[in-house]
């Protein structure tokens, strides 16, 4: 497979002598074939293996089907991550996108355009706030959220200089970028990037008793605690139940800042429209499809050129990117952060992080026409009900699948249609959860793994009934056929290796 050969090939084609790139002139790859295999091959010579792609392309999608070149179909159930919740190529998202770009896609923030304003008050009416910042990819959202609970800690809680402190979960997964890697429990995010950034301690996901401890020890010091509300990362990671109100109280009693990250979790995925909306908890920042700011009670403030403040309106939302804040799925790119007026009007002139902030494409008249329509689309077609039930549907699906291969199959769980299910890797021996995602790739269906034994499936929220019956099936189908197939063929492994503990937490992972 291509994916698995030696990095050599890329060296011999830069340094052989008469087979070097020609620049200014098209390769022959690129003017030739452009069948799956011979794109998948110049994608691996022409691009940074940065990713382990199932290795499958994508010509077309219409919903919550893809098509490759060659004309094969595939049911879709990653969602780009949870970024096409409406689907793929939904019709009333194209009709926003191409009118747009026949008009205007750009004018940078140096200027006005007349899509930005439009968005931002349709966003603030429909969630009943009331000011926006428009960034543009989910790790600049945390990283604004960061930079936020920093400045608040110092300039309102008075931390003193230099010593603020962000606390964050085990098994986090926040995005790539130096300072999130810097909360990672991931070895292979972190080693080889160093220095990492100071200021970060960590705590176990789901346990209060652990978090009140930390609070207790370093409260003077803590800007802000940065968490996800389900772990998507680490596998669908649901917390128990009560843990998100019991982290409102504790950030509310030692004054930190609760951050909740719903990159994966917000905009109808979990059957909510916030994963947080489940415990019925308003967190201080929500990055992801809104990064909220509750102004009233922590003080937060924005720069803000008129000010005509309302009590009634204490929370402050951030959309963090257009592909996924508003989940279109049409590739472009448009973050936002919604504030509240309910600041203290000598406080709005000031600068938390103002200019400091700024974005050259956050707030493109392109993304704010396709938000606009994005965001319609969840409410008018209910997809925060819709995916509640689907949700229950599929896990009743993968649940009777368990029930049949008890042995290979640990646990199914989720929330709405945000679901793992999670592999027996003593009775799966050599298989991984990857081997398992060609076997669905091979029979219609696809998925991605996360870590050696959990597949996650969370499909586009207007997949039907019958897509996951299908889905189900497939699943059943490669544990039946498949899976018996490929551990006769692949060598048991006599002795699992050591697993590298966590640099962070210290834990076995």
């Amino acid at each position: 497979m291509a994916a698995k050969r030696p990095l050599q090939i890329i060296f011999n084609r830069i340094y052989r002598g008469n087979s070097c790139r020609s620049f200014g002139a098209l390769s022959e790859n690129t003017m030739t074939s452009s069948s799956s295999q011979n794109l998948i091959d110049l994608e691996y010579q022409r691009s940074a293996h940065n990713y382990h792609p199932i290795p499958v392309v994508f010509s077309k999608a219409k919903g919550s089907s893809i098509w490759d070149p060659e004309g094969n179909k595939y049911l879709d159930f990653l969602s780009a991550y949870s970024a096409v919740n409406q689907g793929h190529c939904h019709p009333k998202v194209l009709k926003a996108l191409t009118e747009q770009a026949e008009r205007l896609t750009l004018s940078s923030r140096a200027f006005y355009n007349d899509r930005f304003p439009l968005f931002a008050d349709h966003l603030t009416s429909m969630f009943g706030y009331e000011m926006v910042l428009p960034m543009n990819t989910g790790a600049e959202g945390v990283e604004t959220a960061l930079k936020l609970a920093r400045k608040w800690g110092y300039e309102k809680k008075k931390i003193p200089k230099d010593e603020a402190i962000i606390v964050s979960c085990c098994g986090c997964f926040h995005g790539r970028t130096l300072a999130v890697i810097s909360m990672s429990c991931d070895n292979e995010a972190t080693r080889g990037f160093g220095p990492l950034l100071p200021g970060h301690l960590k705590v176990d996901f789901g346990d209060e008793v652990a978090l009140e401890k930390i609070f207790k020890v370093h409260g003077d010091q803590i800007a802000g605690f940065l968490f996800e509300p389900i772990q998507g990362e680490a596998g669908v990671i649901i917390p128990p139940e009560g843990y998100l109100k019991a982290v409102r109280d504790l950030c509310s009693k030692y004054n930190i800042l609760m951050i909740a990250d719903e990159i994966q979790t917000g905009l109808a995925r979990t059957g909510r429209m916030l994963a947080c909306d489940w415990e019925e908890v308003r967190p201080d920042v929500v990055v992801r499809p809104l990064i909220l700011f509750d102004y009233s009670r922590k003080g937060i403030r924005w720069r803000s050129d008129t000010c005509q403040c309302s009590a009634s309106r204490q929370r402050c939302y951030a959309l963090h990117s257009a592909g996924r804040a508003w989940k279109a799925g049409n590739g472009c790119c448009l973050s936002r952060a919604l504030y509240s007026n309910a600041v203290p009007p000598e406080l709005c002139s000031e600068v938390y992080l103002g200019e400091s902030s700024t974005s050259t494409f956050g707030g493109n008249p392109l993304a704010s026409a396709v938000a606009v329509a994005s965001l319609d689309v969840i409410r008018e077609e209910g997809l925060a009900e819709r995916s509640a039930q689907m949700g229950q549907e599929l896990r009743q699906l993968l649940i009777k699948v368990q029930q049949q291969f008890p042995n290979v199959i640990k646990e199914v769980r989720g929330k709405g249609l945000f679901n793992a299910v999670e592999l027996n890797s003593q009775t799966l021996s050599s298989v991984s959860a990857y081997d398992i995602c060609i076997k669905l790739k091979e029979r219609g269906v696809l998925a991605k793994p996360t870590h050696d034994t959990i597949i996650r499936l969370t499909p586009p929220l207007c997949m039907s009934l019958n897509e996951l019956e299908e889905g189900a099936k497939v699943l059943h189908d490669v544990l039946k056929l498949d899976v018996p197939k490929m551990q006769k063929e692949k060598p048991e492994t006599v002795s699992q290796p050591a697993t590298n503990a966590c640099d962070h937490c210290g834990r076995t992972l």
